[in-house]
């Protein structure tokens, strides 16, 4: 067959193919008849893949089962989650007030972390830092050490401070221009769950652009505190509710903090009423009478919904030189909303408050009014940061860093 197969070709092809035909069959027949010189010449020996009778390694060797599925149960005892923070969890710090004791709990002491996941018992209020076997509002007293701990820690993860030329160019990056990224602050202020936002912001830049609104506006210079005393950053630009948060020069995103998240919004407390029967030092027709009155006079401002309510306070108290009562239009906000700023305003203006009724604030501002000489607590609209030396609030004789 092989013959015929090249039958047709030129003969000196024919003769050129038979002898390269025969020498490789010659060839493959030594090889077949002699043994291998591989070992002879290069000291090579086989795997024993490659040996005609493998043999077995792992003889002994025994798969290990797959154990069954178990579907997760609640029975189980999770290992606890620990923190190193030095404050006691609240679910908004901003918003929740430590010098007020609340009267009552809406809702048994049920963890908003779930049941077992944090090694801190929950009050009902708070999870306290210090004892974590507080079990009541009134027990476990603060640890004085805390605000210590917390400057310390700040001043590590900061280390030296800003430049001007560093802070502008950190700044100019968090425009809106340059990035979308945003961290929204709203009714409820700064959260728990909010602080692990922010860390998962600075994982990918040095600062982030944090814009307030609503009710925490009234207070910024609260707001301003809390950020830098919960989040250990430092506020390097600040324009009516716009702020810019740095997390220092030695912040380490793989070295962050461990923050349990909430699973839930826990129930308010119940707190003592804002608004009393009769006011300190009137009887019933007089309150009633006052009551008429402020419903009756102008309003002093219309307030939008999740606006910027800054410049709130000064007003209230410019308006106190001309008027003993003062009304603020509220109409289109949510009744727990314009509670909390008239809340605010008793503690910041100081003023005392008279009625809620009909969507409006009406507060007053009682006998032997004296404006207050020490207005420093408020912020400026806005706020310069060109020396790096001065305190982060822009306000002389206070120092956030502390």
């Amino acid at each position: 067959m092989f013959l015929t197969r090249y039958s047709r070709q030129k003969p000196l092809e024919l003769s050129r193919h038979l002898t390269r035909h025969l020498s490789s069959s010659s060839s493959s027949s030594t090889t077949k008849s002699t043994p291998s010189k591989l070992h002879d010449y290069y000291s090579f020996k086989p795997p024993p893949s490659l040996s005609p009778n493998p043999e077995n390694p792992n003889k002994n060797f025994k798969k290990k089962s797959k154990p069954r599925y178990r579907p997760p149960s609640s029975l189980d005892s999770p290992k606890k989650i620990h923190s190193n923070l030095p404050f006691d969890f609240r679910y908004s710090y901003t918003e929740s007030s430590q010098t007020v004791r609340p009267i009552g709990l809406r809702e048994p002491k049920y963890s908003p972390f779930g049941p077992g996941r944090v090694d801190r018992e929950w009050t009902g209020v708070c999870a306290p830092a210090v004892d974590t076997k507080v079990k009541s509002v009134e027990e476990g007293p603060e640890d004085p050490k805390l605000e210590e701990k917390r400057r310390i820690m700040r001043e590590r993860i900061q280390g030296l401070p800003l430049t001007n030329p560093e802070r502008k160019a950190l700044v100019e990056n968090c425009h809106r221009n340059r990035t979308k990224r945003q961290i929204q602050l709203g009714r409820d202020g700064l959260t728990h769950n909010m602080l692990n936002v922010i860390h998962n912001h600075w994982k990918h830049s040095e600062a982030i652009r944090i814009k307030c609104l609503g009710v925490p506006t009234v207070d910024m210079k609260n707001v301003c505190y809390q950020l830098e005393d919960k989040s250990f950053g430092k506020i390097i630009y600040r324009h009516g509710g716009t702020l810019v948060l740095y997390r220092g020069r030695n912040y380490k995103p793989k070295k962050r903090p461990v923050i349990p998240l909430m699973l839930w919004r826990p129930h308010e407390p119940v707190y003592p009423r804002l608004i009393k029967t009769t006011i300190d030092g009137l009887s019933i027709e007089e309150t009633k009478e006052m009551r008429k009155r402020g419903l009756a006079a102008p309003a002093l401002t219309k307030l939008a919904k999740n606006g910027y309510y800054g410049s709130l306070v000064p007003m209230v108290r410019d308006a106190f030189l001309v008027s003993e009562l003062v009304r603020i239009d509220c109409q289109g906000l949510e009744r727990s909303d314009y509670k909390k700023i008239g809340c605010k305003l008793r503690d910041l203006v100081p003023c005392v408050l008279v009625t809620f009724d009909k969507e409006q604030i009406v507060v007053w501002r009682g006998h032997d009014y004296k404006p207050p000489e020490n207005v420093g607590h408020l912020l400026t609209h806005r706020e310069l940061f060109d020396n790096s030396d001065e305190p982060v609030s822009g306000v002389e004789g206070h120092d956030y860093s502390d």
